[in-house]
């Protein structure tokens, strides 16, 4: 007890922005005590809900869930008390682009300081899951604070409508010489050097490291060879996600080290470039990885899966990106294995959904707002999954969860039904040893579609009708081993490309899609608006020198006239 009490000291000492220490790990400690403790430990729990007087979000600009935001948009949160505009940082306040990395910004008040809007000093990228953060230490005015575990959601930012006409652009090869082994298995495509272009993390199993190429930025959506020497992080390196976990504005990555029991966090210095890895022990066989703010105190944490040891590991992070010890929590299954954060209960709190491979179950793990976890009632996967991915792909506002289901040889969709259940898999029978599944409006319609990978077949695409049901529209052939994708505008046009990762072949295949811009958007915003209007009225008459056509000529007849109004308000929206 000496030794407990000693950490919480230290841990509040090194957090002193932190008033609270992690219930997370308190309950790991309770959990560990004799049974005549057990009263103590739900005297706790009950003493620490949310008080009557903290500061609430009513509602959100743009709502959680939410597909086809503009990419130029803010994000506002209106609260049900005036806000403290003194406690309104970029540290209390901001966000987090999958693809874009961290969204800075400058803060307006309104609303007699009841909703605050940041600004991003840069665009979103298009066809991107944005994660939103809000800190406990959000103040009122007069003294209550955002509630423990603060605040978060997710939403989707908008892609241009495309034909899913795919191209081969380039392949990229993930090894130095002939003599190499990489084992390409995993990867991002996160901005690391803060150009406003996609760049290719690939993590190599056998290579035990990050290559990483970079953007060339320059419309062509090809990319620089691997930066050398790489990034060393350890054996069968592969569940990773991005993230920024010392609140640098730069993109750091967080990779599970499956056959040594680790995870490795790697800050990024903001050139493309790592620095040495930070190594912390977890459980055993790291299949699972996830980022989402744990403690509420404005940083991103991670949790993982460990598929032997049958449980999850809690990070958390100093708000350095320094992580701690992990304390330890049961997922509800049986060899958990797939994760993914998201909001299953419209709580405000990033909840977990696990996949436990063994048991063939998912599992909704509910964030009670003080560090820990709940296992809601298990559902049937439709098979073992291998990996998931969460967004809402019928548009009723709830999460859903997509997974690929491994040596079941299936795909399948379990719809969220907003209580944080889920609804009995929809299932896809797929080629054999299906590995990863991966979401994004590839058509541009306004939905989330699908992408499957097989290790002993190929790439797989299905379209989704706006309901949540999946149509097969083409499948991609695999050098040898398909692994995983990429749905990601490698080349800034504004639809999402395909970088798709063949882990035995050691190569990255880039896909370029073809987009296809709405008839009327004359500015480049995905939408026909009065933007466009004006920009019309801006170039009526003959276009000059007949007969090249302008952009507002929309039927090609050389001139600029009331048919081209007409067809541009027929596309209005």
């Amino acid at each position: 007890m000496n030794n407990w009490h000693i950490s919480l000291k230290r841990k509040s000492l090194d957090n002193k922005q932190k008033h609270w220490v992690s219930r997370a790990q308190i309950s790991n400690k309770l959990n560990a005590l004799p049974s005549v403790f057990l009263g103590f430990a739900i005297l706790l729990c009950a003493t620490t809900k949310a008080s009557a007087g903290e500061l609430g979000v009513v509602s959100t600009q743009p709502a959680a869930h939410t597909i086809s935001v503009p990419t130029g948009s803010s994000i506002t949160v209106n609260f049900d008390q005036p806000v403290d505009p003194a406690s309104i940082t970029n540290q209390s306040f901001w966000a987090f682009g999958r693809w874009s990395g961290t969204a800075q910004g400058n803060f307006q008040f309104s609303n007699n300081n009841q909703s605050v809007t940041l600004n991003p000093n840069n665009n979103f990228f298009f066809g991107e899951q944005v994660m939103v953060f809000l800190s406990h230490d959000i103040q009122a005015k007069g003294g209550p604070t955002l509630r423990f575990g603060g605040y978060s959601f997710v939403f989707w930012t908008a892609a241009m409508p495309a034909a899913i006409d795919l191209t081969e652009l380039d392949v990229l090869s993930t090894l130095i010489d002939e003599n190499d082994q990489s084992r390409a298995y995993g990867g991002f495509a996160t901005d690391l050097n803060n150009d406003g272009w996609a760049d290719i993390t690939i993590i190599n199993e056998v290579s035990e490291d990050l290559r990483v190429f970079l953007n060339q930025a320059d419309d062509t959506g090809l990319f620089d060879d691997f930066i050398q020497p790489t990034f060393p992080v350890n054996t069968q390196a592969s569940p990773n996600e991005p993230g920024d976990f010392n609140h640098d504005g730069l993109a750091d990555i967080c990779v599970a080290n499956i056959a040594v029991g680790t995870v490795s966090i790697l800050l990024g210095t903001g050139d493309g470039t790592f620095a040495p890895q930070q190594q912390v022990a977890v459980g055993s066989a790291p299949r699972g990885i996830a980022v989402l703010d744990v403690d509420g105190d404005g940083d991103m944490d991670i949790v993982n899966t460990n598929a032997s040891s049958s449980n999850l590991s809690i990070l958390l992070n100093n708000g350095n990106g320094v992580f701690g010890a992990p304390t330890f929590f049961e997922g509800g299954g049986n060899g958990e294995w797939a994760l993914a954060a998201a909001d299953m209960n419209n709580d405000g709190l990033m909840d977990l959904v696990v996949g436990a491979r063994f048991s063939q179950t998912m599992i909704v793990n509910l964030n009670n707002g003080h560090g820990a976890f709940t296992p809601q009632t298990p559902q049937n996967a439709g098979g073992g999954p291998w990996m998931i991915t969460v967004g809402d792909v019928n548009g009723d506002g709830f999460e859903d969860v997509s997974t690929a289901n491994g040596t079941a040889n299936t795909g399948a969709i379990l719809l969220g039904n907003g209580d944080g259940t889920l609804a009995p898999p929809l299932i896809h029978m797929v080629d054999p040893f299906v590995l990863a599944t991966d979401l994004g409006d590839l058509d541009g319609d306004g939905d989330l579609d699908w992408v499957l990978s097989s290790f002993q077949g190929d790439w797989r695409i299905l379209t989704n009708d706006g309901n949540g049901i999946f149509t097969f529209n083409q499948e991609i052939n695999a050098p040898a081993t398909a692994s995983c994708a990429l749905l990601v505008d490698i080349d800034n046009d504004r639809d999402l490309d395909l970088a798709l990762i063949d882990e035995t072949a050691d190569v990255v295949i880039l896909m370029n899609n073809s987009g296809i811009t709405p008839l009327g958007d004359l500015n480049g915003d995905l939408a026909v608006s009065t933007i466009d209007i004006l920009a019309l009225f801006a170039s009526w008459g003959p276009c000059d020198p007949p007969p090249i056509t302008c952009p507002a000529d929309l039927n090609g007849d050389g001139i600029v006239n009331t048919i081209d109004l007409l067809l541009l308000l027929a596309n209005w929206g």
